[in-house]
């Protein structure tokens, strides 16, 4: 390892158009890896959560929650193109509900809200360069999202991928746009700033951004939570859930032992060999939902104070230069989580929400139940569960895993699940149309389910 990667990087990077920020902040990092750092957190330096303030708790008049939602901007990660699933575009553009997208849906849940409170709530999608073209053009069809002076997106930026034994970027002529890779969501604060963006939204009177995944169908922005903000002069709020068995991989918010701050610990961030204490949700009971809730003042402030640079905890991500080839060169993605700006400002805090407000879509297990009757959609395309008992847990087996599959074998839609408990299939089913499933079921015999079917038990 020499200063050879990194002036290769910076000079890569320039090249490509990075702002002075992202490059410095991409520096900080690769001097913390070259030294040996690994961004782990042992659980010996951390103390459970312990008790947060509920929403539940949270208390706000029509008016309060009307000046708040003027003061915000909603922020949407939207880079990601759900390879994991099989798509080769925007998870976004995935159909959910119907012939509604994610991003119809969030257009219409930010519309919604704007007619309900008179205010103009901006929407921005943080888009990479291969997820811009294709979310613009569904967004297209709300033409009155636009606020006036302000976009409908911005692009994270991009920093090379390091070959592993010599954290030089990566070479790979097969497909050049796989020598790059996006440094994390951590990456959306330094965009703000570099895309002017950040100045922009401050001029128009905006004071918080609500930042969140955009295959959260539940990450709606919440006036009472903005009511919150304001009332209480809060710089930083991260929203959290109560953890189940289903969340022991998920990232949990902690207090750091050595001066009491709050931090937040994924996975990436776990000492070998401390799974147990990681995953152990009677110890850390709350996961992290990854909605985020941000001062742009305070941002602006920071980010002036330390150069551009935030000074966020380092992820080592290793991979192949090609995701898809296990036998292409290792390489070192460095990133950073967004969430982990927590212990960078000061006052921050956590407030725990319901669980209707964590609704992601990271496998088709989870599609099958946001696409059900489980759900319905209402007038201000918001989720709302239809059942009043816990949600069946569904585990459908390696035929169903990649979307094309799934929909060959869903053609007349999902069964119903409003009586279901549990939804096991582990053989490879082709559901007919109006399938009912009541209790436990489990189906590991392979062929055609007739339409109208009623299932129960073993099938």
């Amino acid at each position: 390892m020499s200063e050879s990667g990194l002036a290769q990087s910076r000079a890569a990077m320039t090249q490509r158009g990075a702002s002075t920020a992202a490059i410095d902040t991409f520096e900080r990092f690769y001097r913390m890896i070259e030294s040996g750092e690994q961004g782990l957190i042992p659980e010996a330096s951390i103390a459970p959560l312990g008790e947060v303030e509920t929403l539940a708790g949270v208390v706000a008049s029509e008016s309060d929650r009307r000046a708040a939602l003027a003061k915000v901007a909603v922020v949407k990660l939207n880079g990601g193109l759900g390879t994991s699933m099989g798509l080769s575009g925007p998870k976004t553009a995935l159909k959910v509900r119907g012939e509604l997208t994610f991003l119809d849906i969030i257009a219409r849940q930010t519309l919604a809200l704007r007619a309900r409170y008179g205010v103009d709530l901006p929407l921005l999608l943080m888009n990479s360069f291969r997820t811009r073209e294709e979310s613009l053009e569904i967004l297209a069809a709300y033409p009155e999202l636009e606020v006036d002076g302000l976009p409908l997106d911005f692009l994270q930026n991009a920093e090379p991928k390091l070959t592993a034994d010599t954290l030089e970027p990566v070479a790979w002529p097969a497909d050049p746009e796989l020598e790059w890779c996006p440094p994390g969501h951590g990456d959306v604060y330094v965009s703000l700033q570099g895309t002017g963006l950040l100045d922009a939204l401050r001029a128009k009177g905006i004071r918080y951004v609500f930042l969140s995944n955009a295959d959260n169908l539940g990450a709606t922005c919440d006036p009472d939570i903005a009511a919150w903000l304001i009332a209480n002069d809060i710089p930083y709020a991260a929203e959290v859930c109560e953890r189940t068995a289903n969340d022991r991989k998920g990232g949990h918010l902690a207090v750091r032992r050595s001066d009491g701050q709050l931090i937040l610990r994924d996975s990436a961030m776990v000492a070998p060999g401390e799974d147990e204490y990681f995953q152990d949700n009677t110890l850390h009971t709350l996961f992290h939902a990854n909605n985020l809730w941000v001062d742009l003042d305070v941002l602006a402030r920071l980010l002036d104070e330390r150069g551009g640079v935030l000074g966020l905890p380092v992820i080592v991500n290793r991979k192949t230069v090609d995701p898809t080839d296990a036998g292409s060169p290792k390489v070192v993605q460095i990133e950073s989580a967004m969430g982990a700006a927590i212990e960078v400002f000061e006052g921050s805090r956590a407030i725990s929400v319901p669980r209707n407000r964590f609704r992601p879509v990271k496998s088709t297990n989870e599609l099958l139940l946001v696409q059900s009757d489980i759900f319905e959609m209402d007038e201000d395309a918001q989720l709302v569960a239809t059942i009043d008992h816990a949600e069946p847990a569904i585990r459908l087996g390696s035929a169903y895993r990649f979307v094309p599959d799934f929909l060959a074998r869903f053609p007349a839609g999902p069964p119903s699940l409003r009586e279901c408990t549990a939804l096991t299939v582990s053989a490879d089913a082709t559901f007919g149309a109006g399938v009912r499933c009541v209790g436990e079921v489990v189906v590991d015999r392979p062929g055609p389910i007739a339409d109208g079917a009623v299932l129960t038990g073993k099938v």
